[in-house]
């Protein structure tokens, strides 16, 4: 009989049917003396003491906001230890916290804000060239004449207020202190009440990522969620209290609030903060210093701490395990982290933003070739299965077919978005993930592909379609396509084939101009090609298959192309 290519992830521990908060009770009474943020940058420390304690203080300030269960609470912000506090804070109370990605320019923030109808929106200040309230004031005008906690916005009818991570007193915002102040005046009964109303299955995270109808969608997230996910990424480390783990991916990504903090905060662990950014040499004397025993990262960020000058003058041999994930993992890099840098028990982690994110996992006791060249099994009570996209019947084992996902993991909804969400929600409740795989007998998974449209460029999902509708906007463009290719840093870069009006002359130069400030730096196109027209079928669909094989090969990127990844 020919073996089908589903598994169930089976496990003797249950799931954990608790909020967050009250597994954070648990935790912090456990182990209170034990250090639970360790911000570098920031020079600040947190016991699970005074990090409850915290992480009260803030939710009892929201609540003084009038930020309610089930409202939204937008945070745009870096690295920094507030953004964890906030994270737990909103839980607490059951707000839903809305995911910001730093490298938002006005076009995303307006969207973001507009679609998941945020009510408080939490920014920090200037970070090298970005001005988030530059941004913000440029985005809502109405906010610069207006008291804190009046903003009163045509465009943004749900937004009341803004607070602004810092002492600086802007208009229209409440400071970081005065929100915490606000808090005094509500008591701990009442934060204790509204805990008490809540339930594991209510929503309290809105995590955005691109489809291909070209509009970011808000993915909606439970506490059971990612709670039971970044407890099983833990296990699936061997986290215990003793562990600290070193944390340079951005926490507006699943990678850092679940993989990362949710991960640590269910052991007991610690969350070391090197810098607000990724910076190579601060995470290397991180580990150091701070006796770092995991480390997690894309690709990208692994190779450039292994590359830089001076990796060899750091003592890195507390390291164990670990996780490299967010896009394909060269398999040499795999390698070369696993023994240089000690990490023996690091492991791949695969999954997205819809599935909380993570499916599969590899353990620290898988050899190190399956550690390398699959992304591992089906997680604990989830069920997986590869389909053919066609006939939606699952394909024998070695056959490639979409992966798709059913169990604690898969998202809520997608936020005010129930078209898609039915598109990528079955009715007998599995997640479609668009992308191709192929399980082996003893249930490993491979990626080989993607059914969807879209490019992971050192981590980041991106979808050409987004980007494509925007540079349709050019006055000077008539069409433009957007691909992926391949590059030997960051795994893919953007490519853009355009179009142009009649004769009109356009060059790279004011499409650049053009993007700069208005959409994030990570979706602008590397490279272009102006062309006349583009590759089609006979019914006249793009074939962008063809237009990345020529465009691989007028760039000379087959050296890159051919790198073997799990």
């Amino acid at each position: 009989m020919v073996q089908r290519s589903y598994a169930s992830g089976t496990s003797d521990v249950n799931l954990i049917g608790q909020t967050i908060g009250e597994m954070m009770h648990e935790i912090a009474a456990k182990y209170p003396d034990n250090e639970a943020i360790v911000d570098i940058h920031q020079g600040l420390r947190y016991t699970y003491r005074e990090f409850e304690e915290t992480v009260d203080e803030v939710a009892r300030g929201l609540m003084a906001l009038d930020v309610g269960k089930g409202d939204r609470v937008g945070i745009w912000a870096l690295n920094f230890a507030e953004w964890v506090l906030v994270q737990f804070a909103t839980a607490k109370i059951g707000a839903i916290m809305v995911n910001i990605n730093p490298a938002y320019r006005t076009y995303e923030l307006e969207y973001v804000l507009k679609q998941a109808e945020v009510h408080t929106l939490i920014l920090m200040g200037r970070f090298k060239t970005s001005d988030y309230v530059g941004m913000f004031y440029e985005a809502c005008p109405d906010a610069i004449e207006a008291r804190a906690g009046r903003i009163n916005s045509e465009k943004f009818p749900f937004l009341k207020n803004v607070v602004f991570l810092g002492d600086i007193p802007y208009n229209g915002m409440y400071t970081w202190r005065e929100m915490l102040d606000m808090g005094a005046n509500i008591s701990r009964d009442e934060l204790i009440e509204r805990g008490e109303s809540l339930t594991f299955d209510d929503p309290i995270n809105i995590q955005y990522t691109s489809g291909t109808t070209g509009f970011p969608k808000g993915v909606v997230l439970t506490h059971h969620n990612v709670l039971n996910n970044g407890y099983t990424i833990g296990e699936g480390m061997k986290f215990t209290e003793k562990d600290r783990l070193c944390i340079p991916v951005p926490f507006y990504h699943c990678f850092g609030m679940v993989l990362s903090n949710l991960a640590c905060v269910t052991h007991g662990a610690t969350l070391v903060l090197p810098a607000p950014v990724f910076d190579a040499e601060a995470v290397l004397q991180a580990v150091q210093e701070e006796g770092c025993t995991a480390l997690h990262g894309v690709p990208t960020m692994f190779i450039a701490e292994i590359r830089h000058p001076n990796f060899t003058k750091y003592k890195l041999d507390t390291l164990r395990t670990g996780i490299m994930a967010g896009s394909p993992c060269p398999i040499e890099v795999m390698r070369e982290v696993s023994t240089r840098m000690h990490m023996s028990e690091i492991v791949i982690v695969y999954g997205q933003t819809e599935t909380s994110p993570g499916v599969t996992m590899t353990t620290t006791g898988d050899p190190l070739e399956r550690r390398v060249t699959t992304v591992g099994r089906a997680f604990p009570h989830v069920e997986l299965k590869v389909i053919d996209p066609l006939t939606q019947k699952i394909v024998p084992r070695g056959m490639p077919g979409e992966i798709c996902a059913r169990g604690y993991v898969v998202m809520k909804c997608y936020y005010n978005n129930p078209s898609a969400t039915h598109q990528t929600i079955d009715a007998d409740g599995w997640n479609h993930t668009g992308d191709l795989g192929v399980m082996d007998e003893e249930g490993y998974v491979k990626i080989v592909g993607r059914l969807k449209d879209m490019v992971i460029r050192g981590g980041e999902n991106i979808y050409p379609r987004e980007i494509e509708e925007f540079l349709h906007n050019h006055p000077k463009i008539d069409d433009a396509y957007v691909i992926g290719v391949p590059d030997e840093k960051y795994g893919e870069e953007l490519m853009a084939w355009i179009k142009t009006k009649g004769d009109e002359p356009l060059a790279e130069k004011e499409i650049l101009e053009f993007c700069n400030g208005r959409i994030a730096r990570f979706k602008i196109p590397r490279y272009f090609k102006f062309v006349d027209s583009f590759p089609m079928t006979i019914s006249g669909k793009i074939q962008k298959f063809k237009m990345r094989e020529i465009s691989i090969e007028e760039l000379g990127l087959e050296t890159a192309s051919s790198i073997e990844t799990a």
